[in-house]
């Protein structure tokens, strides 16, 4: 599980990426400054999820026990 979310990671930030230098020095529509919102906000909640993973492993627990959160949730965390 932990290998697919780090393969999908990797795929949002090649997308990432790619939106941002296709448009370097130009501004983006507004449909991809959207998708570019998007995937921050999937980034952050794979993100989350594999923390979560790693805390319960961590805990003696099992990480298949740990929950995709929304992007509400994941988005609201202030550090």
């Amino acid at each position: 599980m932990d290998a697919q979310l780090h393969q999908r990671i990797d795929e949002l930030v090649t997308e990432e990426h790619k939106l941002e230098r296709a448009h370097v020095g130009e501004a983006l529509s507004g449909a991809e400054q959207q998708r570019l919102a998007d995937l921050g906000v999937a980034l952050d909640r794979y993100w989350d999820l594999l923390r979560q993973r790693d805390a319960r492993r961590h805990a003696g627990l099992d990480p298949d026990g740990a929950t995709e959160r929304s992007g509400d949730v994941v988005e609201g965390y202030r550090p």
